[in-house]
């Protein structure tokens, strides 16, 4: 097997430009510099450069959820990746494939606490799939490869390589091996026949559709399974797009805060299909939604089977590959009825009193003015609430991050909109997340990203302020902020800004918007009395005195 001779910088590059990754995005430093001039060289691959290493990580991760490629994030030393461990446990909890590249001390100082020094392999061990140091010079391609597979193969996550700078520029004969390939593992025909044989024995079952379902490609193979025999789909939290939410099997989605009738299809099945799913704390309400129903559990990961609940039928295998395989089996009994019932109850749900609020409203508006094939991505907030009950994402793509990390929604959409530049894509987010990475707007404006943000300021943290009034009634601390002119700041930066204050206003802004082609921010003036979609601090308050 031949070999070329050059730098560990540029065999890194290369190993990037061999799996045709376009995008790589960094906070500068130091530590990797002959890595930055490799990039330099090669024209197939762009450089981005970002504010802050948490928003570069956030643009990475939503990068690889919209594109379906690695995102490749790089900074320097320890306080670069600390700056960046949020994206890395964004990315751990949404089985998102990231991959992680960190300079690191020169190998003479290492273990003397050298400048910026962190044993970046303990540090990022428990956030992360795999991590490793390259420390000769031959092994690069050898050790990038590898986490280049790890990052995509299996249930997907990041990985970690820190980079001790004296390695850099050192050269030798390098080897590569071929670009990475996804494996597909097939179900036997005996585990089929088993998952055939408990549907048959069943008079409700539901199925719980999760990211491994769009990481596999397989919505419509999901789709073709549930309309053969009718089982009603609930998507898990924070996967609203896996299954078209206008379809007469879609039953609703498993989130927080969801509504009753939701649950009560989970609760009376009597048997739950979880397919690319870990069956996280959110999605199974605090790990109490399932109890007695019989588990039929398809993953690619075999340490997520029975990692929660111990499943009737664990199925490791790739979800297109099995629900193909699902979809030629023989089934004694349908279940439209069931499905139909469930469904009418979901529909009650989207038409609430929630939907006319302004909330509310700008769902609805949202809903009529985007394209069909629009990108929404959302931060961590209770504003997210609207979204998730009131939006159908029916072509929609949905990015949002399991881990509930604020910060996420603008930078994430930056990465999105790099993935896929035709698509229109709007984040949505809180005052208190959206400042924690709002300096990332100016990269928007600087690489040109028009991507519409919708901020909902009510000057507070306002999840937090729930939970303390839920608590603590009355007693406010810490969860109070100030006054931002979010639209004026957008205006100072080189985006454009509105401030709105009604529906009819913000349709103005959004069909303006629309027709930008530069960032825009749309600062919506949120009621703090209406601290989540069902509740406002009152009846918070009077309900924590009613219980005292």
């Amino acid at each position: 097997m031949g070999g070329v001779k050059m730098t560990s910088a540029e065999a890194i590059v290369s190993c990037l430009r061999r799996e045709r990754i376009p995008k790589v995005f960094c906070v500068p430093g130091e530590s990797y510099l002959p890595v930055m001039d490799a990039i330099f060289n090669t024209p197939e691959i762009e450089l981005i450069s970002a504010r802050h290493e948490g928003g570069a990580a956030f643009m990475a991760e939503g990068y690889a959820k919209a594109s379906g490629k690695p995102g490749v994030v790089m900074a320097t030393r320890g306080v670069g990746a600390g700056n960046l461990a949020i994206g890395v446990h964004t990315a751990y909890q949404d089985s998102t494939p990231l991959v992680v590249l960190l300079g690191q001390v020169h190998t003479s100082f290492s273990g003397r606490e050298g400048f910026q020094e962190v044993d970046l392999e303990a540090f990022f061990r428990p956030i992360a799939k795999w991590v490793a140091e390259i420390r000769e010079p031959p092994r690069v391609p050898e050790l990038v490869q590898r986490a280049l597979r790890i990052a995509v193969t299996g249930r997907p996550g990041p990985v970690v390589l820190s980079l001790p700078e004296n390695i850099l520029k050192k050269e030798a004969l390098m080897r590569f091996g071929p670009a990475v390939g996804r494996p597909a593992p097939r179900p036997a025909e005996k585990e089929i026949l088993k998952v055939i044989d408990i549907l048959n024995q069943s008079e409700q079952p539901v199925v719980i559709a999760g990211g491994g379902v769009k990481l596999a490609g397989a919505e419509e193979a999901l789709r073709r399974f549930t309309h053969k025999l009718g089982i009603p789909v609930i998507s898990a939290f924070r996967r609203h797009d896996v299954y078209p939410n206008d379809d007469r099997l879609y039953c609703g989605h498993l989130g927080l805060g969801t509504h009753p009738e939701i649950l009560k299809t989970v609760k009376q099945a009597d048997t739950i299909v979880a397919i690319g799913t870990r069956l996280s704390e959110v999605t199974t309400q605090d790990y109490t939604l399932l109890d007695k129903q019989k588990l039929i559990h398809i993953d690619v990961d075999s340490h997520t089977l029975g990692q929660v609940f111990p499943p009737h039928a664990g199925v490791i295998a790739d979800a297109n590959e099995a629900l193909n395989d699902l979809v030629k089996g023989a089934y004694e009994k349908d279940y439209f009825s069931w499905a139909y019932e469930r469904r009418e109850a979901y529909e009650a749900t989207v038409h609430t009193k929630g939907s006319e609020m302004l909330n509310g409203r700008i769902i609805e508006l949202l809903q009529k003015q985007l394209p069909e094939d629009a990108i929404l991505t959302n931060d961590a907030g209770n504003f997210a609430g609207w979204l998730h009950t009131y939006f159908q994402f029916k072509k929609h793509r949905y990015i949002g991050p399991t881990s509930g990390a604020m910060g996420y929604g603008m930078p994430s959409a930056l990465g999105a909109k790099m993935a896929y530049p035709d698509k229109k894509v709007v984040s949505l987010s809180g005052d208190g997340g959206f400042m924690m990475t709002m300096q990332e707007l100016e990269t928007a404006v600087r690489y040109n990203i028009p991507v519409i943000s919708i901020v909902f300021n009510n000057r507070m943290y306002g999840t937090i302020r729930m939970h303390q009034e839920i608590h603590y009634p009355s007693r406010v601390i810490g969860t109070d902020l100030g006054e931002v002119a979010f639209s004026k700041i957008a205006e100072n930066l080189g985006a454009a800004g509105f401030y709105v204050e009604t529906p009819e206003e913000f349709k103005q802004a959004l069909d303006k918007a629309m027709t930008l082609d530069k960032p825009v921010v749309i600062e919506v003036e949120s009621d703090p009395e209406q601290i989540s979609l069902s509740k406002t601090i009152n009846q918070l308050r009077k309900k924590g005195g009613e219980s005292k």
